[in-house]
Protein backbone atom coordinates (compact mmCIF):
# COMPACT_ATOMS: atom_id res chain seq x y z
CA UNK A 1 0.00 0.00 0.00
CA UNK A 2 1.71 3.40 -1.08
CA UNK A 3 1.52 6.60 1.66
CA UNK A 4 -1.66 8.87 1.51
CA UNK A 5 -1.54 11.80 -0.81
CA UNK A 6 -0.14 14.86 1.10
CA UNK A 7 -2.86 16.49 3.52
CA UNK A 8 -2.17 19.90 1.48
CA UNK A 9 -2.59 17.67 -1.81
CA UNK A 10 -6.02 15.85 -0.70
CA UNK A 11 -7.63 19.15 0.60
CA UNK A 12 -6.13 20.56 -2.81
CA UNK A 13 -8.04 18.21 -4.62
CA UNK A 14 -10.98 16.73 -3.00
CA UNK A 15 -11.14 13.38 -3.26
CA UNK A 16 -14.24 11.87 -5.37
CA UNK A 17 -16.35 9.62 -3.98
CA UNK A 18 -17.96 7.18 -6.98
CA UNK A 19 -19.65 3.95 -7.41
CA UNK A 20 -17.27 0.58 -6.76
CA UNK A 21 -16.56 -1.10 -9.99
CA UNK A 22 -15.34 -5.14 -9.46
CA UNK A 23 -11.74 -3.79 -10.85
CA UNK A 24 -11.51 -1.89 -7.58
CA UNK A 25 -11.76 -4.80 -5.19
CA UNK A 26 -7.99 -5.47 -5.76
CA UNK A 27 -7.07 -2.22 -3.99
CA UNK A 28 -10.17 -2.19 -1.35
CA UNK A 29 -9.10 -5.93 -0.32
CA UNK A 30 -5.81 -3.98 0.23
CA UNK A 31 -7.49 -1.57 2.71
CA UNK A 32 -9.30 -3.50 4.09
CA UNK A 33 -6.92 -6.20 5.12
CA UNK A 34 -4.66 -3.23 6.44
CA UNK A 35 -7.41 -1.96 8.52
CA UNK A 36 -8.95 -4.96 9.87
CA UNK A 37 -7.37 -7.71 12.23
CA UNK A 38 -10.27 -10.44 10.70
CA UNK A 39 -10.92 -8.86 7.25
CA UNK A 40 -13.65 -9.11 4.81
CA UNK A 41 -12.43 -12.12 1.64
CA UNK A 42 -12.25 -10.73 -1.57
CA UNK A 43 -15.23 -13.18 -2.10
CA UNK A 44 -17.75 -10.72 0.61
CA UNK A 45 -17.16 -7.71 -1.48
CA UNK A 46 -17.81 -9.98 -5.07
CA UNK A 47 -20.48 -11.00 -3.65
CA UNK A 48 -21.69 -7.54 -2.33
CA UNK A 49 -21.03 -6.24 -5.95
CA UNK A 50 -23.40 -8.86 -7.61
CA UNK A 51 -26.54 -8.46 -4.47
CA UNK A 52 -26.52 -4.94 -5.84
CA UNK A 53 -25.27 -3.00 -2.01
CA UNK A 54 -24.74 0.52 -2.59
CA UNK A 55 -20.66 0.31 -2.61
CA UNK A 56 -18.62 3.53 -3.06
CA UNK A 57 -15.09 4.25 -3.28
CA UNK A 58 -13.16 7.60 -2.46
CA UNK A 59 -10.59 8.17 -4.87
CA UNK A 60 -7.75 10.33 -5.06
CA UNK A 61 -7.10 12.69 -7.85
CA UNK A 62 -4.60 10.51 -9.17
CA UNK A 63 -6.75 7.43 -9.22
CA UNK A 64 -5.42 5.66 -5.48
CA UNK A 65 -8.69 4.13 -3.90
CA UNK A 66 -8.43 5.79 -0.30
CA UNK A 67 -11.39 4.37 1.17
CA UNK A 68 -14.78 2.48 0.71
CA UNK A 69 -18.18 1.82 1.61
CA UNK A 70 -20.65 -0.75 1.55
CA UNK A 71 -24.61 -0.48 2.61
CA UNK A 72 -27.49 -2.72 2.23
CA UNK A 73 -31.44 -0.92 2.20
CA UNK A 74 -33.54 -3.15 4.34
CA UNK A 75 -37.18 -2.52 5.18
CA UNK A 76 -37.28 1.25 6.45
CA UNK A 77 -33.49 1.59 7.33
CA UNK A 78 -30.11 1.98 5.53
CA UNK A 79 -27.46 -0.99 7.06
CA UNK A 80 -23.61 0.04 6.99
CA UNK A 81 -22.21 -3.12 6.46
CA UNK A 82 -18.45 -1.89 5.81
CA UNK A 83 -16.22 1.36 5.75
CA UNK A 84 -12.90 1.73 6.30
CA UNK A 85 -10.21 4.30 4.69
CA UNK A 86 -6.44 3.64 4.17
CA UNK A 87 -4.74 4.22 7.54
CA UNK A 88 -2.43 6.12 6.29
CA UNK A 89 -5.28 8.98 5.01
CA UNK A 90 -7.35 8.35 8.51
CA UNK A 91 -7.56 11.48 10.71
CA UNK A 92 -8.33 13.12 7.18
CA UNK A 93 -12.49 13.59 7.38
CA UNK A 94 -12.27 11.06 4.83
CA UNK A 95 -14.87 8.65 6.86
CA UNK A 96 -17.24 11.29 7.56
CA UNK A 97 -17.38 12.36 3.34
CA UNK A 98 -18.67 8.87 3.21
CA UNK A 99 -21.06 9.00 5.99
CA UNK A 100 -22.54 12.05 4.66
CA UNK A 101 -23.04 10.10 1.41
CA UNK A 102 -24.78 7.06 2.96
CA UNK A 103 -26.85 9.59 5.04
CA UNK A 104 -27.98 11.45 1.47
CA UNK A 105 -28.44 7.90 0.22
CA UNK A 106 -30.69 7.18 3.51
CA UNK A 107 -32.88 10.53 2.30
CA UNK A 108 -33.00 9.74 -1.44
CA UNK A 109 -34.78 6.71 -0.62
CA UNK A 110 -37.11 7.61 1.97
CA UNK A 111 -34.98 5.08 4.93
CA UNK A 112 -35.40 7.61 7.69
CA UNK A 113 -32.22 5.57 9.59
CA UNK A 114 -29.01 4.42 8.98
CA UNK A 115 -27.79 1.42 11.06
CA UNK A 116 -24.13 0.03 11.82
CA UNK A 117 -22.51 -2.83 13.91
CA UNK A 118 -18.74 -1.56 15.36
CA UNK A 119 -16.57 -3.73 17.49
CA UNK A 120 -16.78 -2.95 21.59
CA UNK A 121 -12.91 -2.53 21.11
CA UNK A 122 -12.58 -0.21 17.88
CA UNK A 123 -12.96 2.93 20.30
CA UNK A 124 -11.83 5.54 17.38
CA UNK A 125 -14.20 4.15 14.96
CA UNK A 126 -17.13 4.65 17.71
CA UNK A 127 -15.72 7.92 18.66
CA UNK A 128 -15.78 9.29 14.80
CA UNK A 129 -19.53 7.54 14.68
CA UNK A 130 -20.73 9.31 17.85
CA UNK A 131 -19.11 12.49 16.47
CA UNK A 132 -21.29 12.60 13.56
CA UNK A 133 -24.83 11.90 15.71
CA UNK A 134 -25.11 8.11 15.46
CA UNK A 135 -26.90 6.92 18.88
CA UNK A 136 -25.27 3.51 20.59
CA UNK A 137 -28.40 1.74 20.67
CA UNK A 138 -27.58 -1.69 21.69
CA UNK A 139 -24.97 -5.01 22.02
CA UNK A 140 -24.82 -7.65 20.13
CA UNK A 141 -23.44 -10.18 22.30
CA UNK A 142 -20.72 -12.29 20.71
CA UNK A 143 -21.14 -10.95 17.64
CA UNK A 144 -17.50 -11.00 15.83
CA UNK A 145 -14.92 -13.50 15.45
CA UNK A 146 -11.42 -12.79 17.10
CA UNK A 147 -8.35 -14.29 16.63
CA UNK A 148 -7.64 -16.17 19.92
CA UNK A 149 -10.85 -16.39 22.62
CA UNK A 150 -14.29 -15.66 22.43
CA UNK A 151 -15.78 -13.74 20.16
CA UNK A 152 -16.13 -9.71 20.62
CA UNK A 153 -19.56 -7.82 21.54
CA UNK A 154 -20.91 -5.29 18.86
CA UNK A 155 -22.23 -2.22 19.71
CA UNK A 156 -25.54 -1.36 17.28
CA UNK A 157 -25.50 2.27 16.56
CA UNK A 158 -28.09 4.14 14.73
CA UNK A 159 -28.46 7.82 13.00
CA UNK A 160 -31.73 9.59 12.62
CA UNK A 161 -31.58 11.37 9.22
CA UNK A 162 -33.94 13.96 9.00
CA UNK A 163 -35.57 15.68 5.39
CA UNK A 164 -33.22 19.22 5.86
CA UNK A 165 -30.38 17.18 5.85
CA UNK A 166 -29.12 17.09 9.43
CA UNK A 167 -28.49 14.44 11.41
CA UNK A 168 -30.51 13.62 15.05
CA UNK A 169 -28.61 13.04 17.62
Amino acid sequence: MSACPREADVLAAEPRLRAMRGSDVPAVLEIERAAYPLPWTEGNFIDSLAAGYSAYVLQSEDGRVLGYCLAMQGFGEVHLLNIAVDPACQGRGLARRMLATLAQLCRDRKCPQLWLEVRVSNQRAREVYLRYGFREVGLRPAYYPVLQGPREDAVLMSLDVMEDGEARP
